[in-house]
């Protein structure tokens, strides 16, 4: 596992444009606004290009590919067509199985259940449907956090409507493979909950 997922705190950037069908972000140390990863969707086929742009959006596939700057691949996140809910496989650096995700259906805000490669659960991902704020927890233990604003560097900050903050708690043991989960949980969010 990249070190740089070591750390507990992500501030992620989604490129904006006018017509654009692929999914990219980038992903900051918001401490010092360094970046230290990026999200890309590739080589994406005409018909998937297509269907992007219409109410059908949410039921396309995606290859999404994390990576350093320098090209390190870091996780990779596939999804095929999404009829009624989505499964989500995620894959490490050397494209083995890492875990999965199902979204439950008819949940308010948005769930998914985040299960490892061997199907046990991990943790589960709850959204609230008024907004931007999603909790990674097992049992009643909070593990993670996805939201709009972060306290951080003795102030509130606030990003905007395409950024968000991760935040991983210190509980998560450094090289588990539950950062890995969680962080490409985050990159689904917008793509299979928020789209």
């Amino acid at each position: 596992m990249n070190p740089i997922l070591n750390q507990n705190l992500f501030l992620v950037k989604e490129h904006v444009g006018m017509f654009k069908a692929a999914n990219n972000y980038d992903i900051y140390n918001p401490e010092n606004n360094e970046l230290i990863m990026n999200c890309r969707e590739k080589n994406l086929g005409f018909f998937t290009k297509v269907l992007r742009f219409t109410d059908f959006k949410r039921a396309t596939p995606f290859n999404i590919e994390i990576a350093t700057p320098a090209g390190e691949k870091i996780i990779n996140i596939k999804r095929g067509v999404a009829i009624f809910r989505s499964t989500v496989e995620v894959f490490d650096e050397k494209e083995h199985l890492i875990g999965t995700f199902k979204q439950k259906l008819l949940s308010i805000g948005g769930k998914f259940e985040i299960l490892d490669k061997n199907k046990k659960p991990v943790c589960t991902l709850q959204g609230k449907w008024t907004g931007w704020d999603f909790k990674f927890t097992k049992d009643t233990k909070m593990l993670g956090q996805v939201n709009k604003k972060w306290a951080g560097i003795g102030k509130e900050f606030f990003t905007s409507a395409d950024n968000y903050v991760l935040q991983i708690e210190n509980s998560v043991a450094q090289d588990d493979s539950v950062r890995q989960l969680i962080l490409a949980a985050v990159m689904c969010i917008d793509m299979v909950l928020k789209e």
